[in-house]
């Protein structure tokens, strides 16, 4: 069953997390107990550091102050979370003397676990940092205190990614005769049989029913560019546990060492027998646009390149609430977008599809028009000469500043501070700001705020996250059920509806447009969507998954 799968991965996601072994030593994982009192809980530090205030005030001799700075326009944030293994002298106070002294240094303590309680105490504190430079300062703190000793450190991140993030589990035990003559040879041949006789029966009977192969050449890696396929499988890996947590979907990275538009056709189409979906992630554009048309126009099989359109259908279910909220309608929306590479291109395309007349996208040398130099002289690539014979009908010039002038919404794609937030004050009244670009956006959340009413970033520190992964488990989700050939345009802005539907009237505020990536409702409501679309359009090639991947798996997925 789908719970129990679902189960069984979360169990063992919180096992490599929380109780990681550092150096060969048992215990990590314990909550402090024994000679030296209770278990300390995370909401009793604060009182730790009180009593170590208090001590020093009565005699105990006060640590020097410390030889660093604190920057506190940092956040600290888990993606830089350490362990650090610190031994103790058993002085009353100490303890809250260390968790003074990581306080001070800017980090934040998710945890403090006794790991040996001897002559010295050894306790292993979790701690977030914001950045791994604060790291050597809240080390440097620690050991300035009389008593205590960092033994060791371990990058929790890291940690995590030792040996990869997934694996492979058998659906079935191999433990008699009878369980090897099933499995594999002899029996194996009557099913090979029955396939070759009817290739359809391969959703019925092999893993192609459930699986998709999340697909990169490491080209276009988050922040980071074009790092090769080795080094952009930790974010494939990390997609394929997006999948399988949020949808139950089995999904599998396969990073090409090619960049050559023809090789990752034809290597895709070779390769599409094995699985019922193929998630392009992280190529390049323009080529990226070539590579899913093709396999699009090949494959019987769903392809989706997730940096487009998931991007796409959760703007778009961010900015129907975001009308529902301010009265605006769609039709009547005059829209910048800043960055028009994959997915300021895809974005487009859907608010057009859905009603938005009036759209001006700004590259880096400004607003696209069949007005502008390279557009005249041909130099203009093939898809941005599609953006300016289909968006800016008033062939508005100029660069942000100028095409954000009586806008409603502004759409940031691109990088950090492409805008200044002085820009902001000359849209309309209650302006939309949906500033993307990670992990600095366009125009910072505090400088937009005093322009704009509504205001969503592509981070998780801030209200209104525009994430992906409340659009790609739940699509492939329906696509599969019902083994449609395509993700259509009606598909992806059913799901779009679903998204958006999850918030209700007296949930929606400013700071609550879209929905919690965590939020176990929204991957059903939108498989639940995306396959009704598919039925209604001809999409579907069948009523429902042969399996059954509905009702009670359903639940499971809402309840896990």
């Amino acid at each position: 069953m789908l719970r129990v799968e679902l189960d069984q991965h979360r169990g063992e996601a919180e096992d490599r997390v929380r109780r990681l072994p550092l150096r060969g030593r048992d215990g990590v994982g314990e909550r402090e107990k024994g000679p030296v009192g209770e278990a300390v809980a995370v909401d009793q530090i604060k009182r730790l550091v009180h009593a170590a205030d208090a001590t020093a005030a009565v005699g105990t001799p006060a640590r020097a102050e410390p030889s660093y700075t604190r920057d506190v326009s940092s956040t600290p944030s888990a993606q830089y979370s350490l362990t650090i293994r610190i031994e103790i002298a058993d002085v009353p106070g100490m303890l809250g003397r260390v968790a003074s002294a990581i306080g001070d240094a800017g980090g934040t303590i998710g945890a403090i676990d006794l790991v040996e309680a001897e002559q010295h105490l050894i306790r292993d504190v979790t701690v977030s940092a914001a950045g791994s430079e604060q790291w050597d300062l809240i080390v440097k703190a620690i050991e300035e205190i009389d008593g205590a000793r960092v033994i060791d450190t371990t990058d929790r991140t890291f940690q995590m990614h030792v040996g990869g993030k997934i694996e492979q589990h058998n659906r079935h035990p191999v433990k008699t005769r009878d369980d090897l003559s099933m499995a594999y040879t002899p029996g194996v041949a009557r099913v090979c049989s029955a396939i070759h006789e009817d290739p359809e029966r391969a959703f019925q009977y092999t893993i192609k029913r459930n699986t998709v192969a999340v697909v990169s050449d490491g080209t276009a890696v988050l922040g980071l560019g074009d790092i090769g396929p080795r080094a952009a499988m930790p974010v494939m890996e990390g997609k394929a546990m997006l999948f399988k947590e949020f949808a139950g979907v089995d999904a599998f990275p396969i990073c090409l060492d090619t960049k050559d538009t023809d090789e990752i056709v034809e290597t895709v189409q070779r390769i599409a027998p094995g699985f019922g979906g193929i998630n392009l992630e992280d190529i390049s554009a323009p080529r990226c646009f070539e590579i899913e048309e093709r396999l699009k126009a090949t494959l019987d099989i769903p392809v989706f390149h997730d940096d487009q359109h998931g991007t796409a259908v959760v703007v778009l279910a961010a900015l129907l609430n975001a009308c529902r909220l301010t009265g605006r309608d769609i039709m009547d929306l005059r829209v910048l977008v800043i960055g028009l590479g994959a997915a300021g291109v895809a974005v487009t395309k859907i608010l057009l599809e859905a009603g938005v007349r009036e759209i001006i996208g700004c590259d880096s040398q400004g607003a696209l028009s069949t007005e502008r130099g390279d557009y005249q002289d041909g130099t203009m690539t093939p898809i941005k000469r599609w953006y300016s014979e289909h968006t800016n009908p008033e062939k508005v010039s100029g660069g942000p500043a100028e095409a954000i002038v009586g806008t409603d919404l502004l759409i940031g794609l691109s990088g950090a501070k492409v805008i200044a937030a002085e820009a902001l004050g000359t849209m309309r009244p209650d302006p939309m700001v949906f500033a993307m670009a990670n992990p600095n956006p366009e125009v910072s959340p505090e400088e937009a705020a005093p322009y704009a009413r509504i205001i969503a970033t592509g981070r998780s520190d801030y209200p209104n996250q525009i994430n992906n992964v409340l659009c790609f488990p739940g699509v492939f989700r329906g696509a599969l059920d019902v083994r449609a050939e395509q993700i259509t345009e009606p598909m992806k802005m059913a799901a779009a509806r679903a998204i958006a539907q999850i918030v209700t009237d007296d949930e929606l505020n400013e700071e609550y447009i879209i929905p919690s990536c965590f939020n176990r409702d929204v991957a059903p409501a939108v498989a639940d969507a995306v396959a009704a679309e598919a039925r209604a359009t001809g999409a579907a090639q069948a009523e429902r998954n042969t399996i059954g991947f509905a009702a009670s798996d359903v639940e499971a997925m809402r309840n896990p």
